[in-house]
């Protein structure tokens, strides 16, 4: 394997700060143009909105009676450590480095959101009438730039995974 540039890591680490950045920027906008719970109608199955989630994904913990915002503040920080140490180690695993990258800056700016506001704010809604059976009023849960950063550095985990063990076997 070819020794890569110490700079790759800066690379991920930019990556992730890209990720907050244009996370915390949509979630200002969001910010002050709506109030919360108000909605826009962009399409039959989109509404730009602002709702505040408490919880994690899919509102999980909502309901915790406030404990949950320090605790996943504390889980976000030690994902990043985490991470910073996976990066460090296997930043030239191209795939696997992006990957992780994607989730830190997710997780950063979602912790930034908890620290300042006691939630998490998101703004991207999607509705289509066969989610009814699963989601009330066929809306998934609202979510946010970071989650999708999360989203997509879960799946490239995945295909990761998937390539590694078929080079093994090969």
């Amino acid at each position: 394997m070819a020794k890569s540039s110490p700079t790759s890591l800066w690379l991920w680490l930019a990556l992730a700060a890209a990720i907050v950045l244009a996370d915390q920027f949509t979630k200002t906008l969001i910010v002050a143009t709506f109030d919360h719970g108000e909605a826009l109608r962009i399409s039959s199955f989109f509404n730009l909105t602002r709702h505040h989630n408490p919880g994690a994904a899919f509102s999980l913990l909502a309901d915790a009676g406030g404990w949950q915002r320090w605790f996943l503040s504390a889980v976000a920080v030690a994902a990043s450590a985490f991470i910073v140490w996976l990066l460090h180690k296997h930043h030239s695993q191209r795939l696997f480095a992006f990957s992780i990258a994607c989730i830190m800056g997710g997780a950063i700016g979602n912790l930034i959101d908890r620290l300042l506001h006691g939630h998490v704010i998101d703004m991207l809604d999607f509705h289509f009438r066969w989610l009814q059976p699963v989601f009330h009023g066929g809306h998934f849960p609202t979510f946010n730039l970071a989650d999708m950063a999360i989203t997509l550095g879960a799946c490239g985990i995945i295909i990761d995974e998937i390539r590694r063990v078929r080079r093994s076997r090969a």
